[in-house]
This record gives structure tokens, sequence and C-alpha cells, in this order.
């Protein structure tokens, strides 16, 4: 193809589309010319075989073309779907609805994505596991000893086979390190049932997100900043953490974290009871039965784990007084998230 010959193919090219009587005629246009199979890409393939003194040229009258022919197209499309002309039709009866989505994310949704998204640039990935479990994953596993107090019927939901309705989500580690070598670096996020008296700050149904890492060389040094790092993004740049001793079974050292006050930011105020801190957390280094448990050998491995409760932090941050309402579905309330 000459030079001569591309300037004919615009001139023709453009006249057509010009020329165009309804929407359907256009798109004819538009698919002879511009489209996968069209004139305009078989132009470009030509490109190579043009003489390298005509090439500058041709290249500019080819990119000319292109863009002129797309604005026509554009305008008369905008035209047409203005007039109401499309192929002799006004409306297409055929044509799929537009889903409008209704409603927003719930806000124990919203904290547990936000959550997520944190620790997975940390890394962390997610795991699942089933709401009913054995006694041997909620408890044993996790050095629970017999008489400990959450094993009690008062406490625990228990079925008729045996299984129980899991009370933290820290039974998904056990299943996890059982089916999984380490390294290990999760967090498992998801519902657990307690025999709790509900009330403004209760409820036999919550949600919480736990955390573990495990590897060689593990310290508890690596918790501080994996925890710190996750209270900075969670509550600003100048939040404060604090780690007080405590007892968990299932971790040796224990402890319990807190953050400095979103409200009064650690000056005291009646959210932190004058205290300037709010306990969001707990955590601590896996306990070495525990790796024996599930297999692990706690001479070569040791790491970390956590666990909060989601409903709490939702309502730190949101300034929710009453648990309650975040499960009550009153449209009023959820409306405002």
């Amino acid at each position: 193809m000459t030079l001569q010959d591309l300037i004919d193919l615009k001139a023709k090219a453009l006249a057509e589309a010009e020329g165009a009587a309804d929407a359907s005629a256009l798109e004819a246009v538009r698919i002879e010319y511009l489209g996968r199979k069209g004139l305009l890409p078989k132009v470009m393939q030509a490109l190579k075989d043009v003489p390298g003194e005509d090439k500058p040229m041709f290249g500019k009258t080819v990119n000319e073309l292109k863009n002129e022919l797309t604005e026509l197209i554009r305008q008369k499309q905008a035209g047409f779907a203005g007039s109401g002309a499309s192929g002799g039709e006004g409306f297409d009866l055929t044509q799929p609805g537009q889903w409008q989505a209704l409603g927003t994310r719930h806000p124990i949704t919203q904290i547990t994505d936000r959550i997520i998204r944190i620790f997975q640039t940390l890394g962390f990935t997610v795991a699942d596991g089933p709401d009913i479990e054995t006694v041997w994953n909620n408890f044993d596993a996790l050095n629970t000893p017999a008489d400990h107090p959450s094993r009690d019927e008062q406490d625990t939901f228990y079925l008729d086979n045996g299984d129980l309705m899991r009370c933290h989500t820290s039974p998904v580690q056990v299943r996890y390190m059982m089916e999984h070598p380490p390294p290990v670096r999760i967090i498992s996020p998801g519902r657990c049932y307690r025999r709790d008296t509900p009330d403004a700050t209760h409820s036999a149904n919550f949600h919480q997100v736990e955390g573990l890492f495990v590897d060689e060389q593990v310290s508890l040094a690596d918790l501080k900043g994996t925890l710190s790092y996750f209270a900075k993004e969670l509550m600003g740049p100048d939040v404060k953490v604090r780690f007080r001793p405590h007892f968990f079974p299932f971790t040796e050292p224990s402890v319990e974290v807190d953050f400095t006050c979103h409200v009064c930011h650690g000056k005291g105020c009646r959210v932190c009871k004058n205290s300037g801190w709010i306990e969001i957390l707990g955590a601590g280094m896996v306990d070495p039965n525990v790796f024996q448990s599930v297999g692990y050998d706690p001479a070569k491995v040791t790491g970390f784990a956590f666990g909060m409760g989601i409903e709490r932090i939702t309502m730190i941050l949101y300034g929710i007084h009453d648990i309650r309402n975040l499960y009550e579905n009153d449209v009023r309330f959820l409306s405002q998230f």
C-alpha cells in the first residue's frame, strides 16, 4: 500500500462513518475499519514493508486515521443514543438490566476486612475452619487442663455427640499445623460461641481474629514488633502499645496488649475509665506442649500467637456503646455505616 492509497482509505472511512444512518450502520463501519480483523490493523501490519523514507509520514497518517475515525464514531454513537435511534428501535427490550446494589457492608465485616488487609501486608494468609469442633482441637491440643473453667458446661456449648461449638478460632491453628509443616504465618477470622449472658459488652455469639507465626528463632520481640505495626495501621501513627504479663494455657509467656485510648489519646477519659489505655487483645509465645500436640519439634521451632475480639474493636473505632446493636439488624443503625 502506498501513501496515496492510505490517504484515500482515510477519506473513504471518514465519509462512511459520517454517512451512517443509524447505530447499526455505524457499528458496521467500526468493525470494518477498527475491529481486530479490520482494515486498520492490516495496514499497521503492512508498515514493516513501507520504504524507510516513507515510514514517518505513513505512520503519522495511520495514527490520524485511527484517532479521527474513533472520535467521529464516538460522537455519532452519542448522538444516536441521545435521539433514541438504535437500529430503528427506541429501546432494546432484550438487553439485560443493570444490578443496583442495595445497602452497605456490616461494620463487623468492614473491620474484619481491614484487619485482614493489615496482616496480609506482613505476609500472613487467611485460614478457616469449622464452627463445630472436637474437644481435642478446642482444648486438649491447646494445653487446656481438664479442670479449666472454660471446659465447664456453664461456659461452653456442648453437642449431644460430645463435640462443641468452638470457643475461639484457635482450633484453626491446630488444624493448620497438623496439615502444614513450619514455617507457618496465618490469621484465622471467624465466629465463636460461649455461654455468656447477653448485655452491653457480651454476646453468646461473637467474632475473633487470631494469628499464628511459627518458624526458627521466633522471639517475643517479633511479637511486639508485629502488634505495634498492627496498632499503628489500625488506630493511627500516634498510638502507643503496652504489654502486661498475663496467663493463657496455650502460650508461655503470655501478655495482655493495650492500646492508648483513641478518644483521649492516653490522657484519661470516661471511655478508658481515666486510665488512658484500652485492652485490645491477648498474645504470647506458643507453649511447647502445643507444638508437641500437633507434631512440631519445640526444640527446633518457636512461635507466637495472638487473638482479638472483632466486636470490641468495632465498638471502639465506631463509638458503639452496646454490642447488641451489631446484631439487631436495625436499619437506622446499620445505615450509618
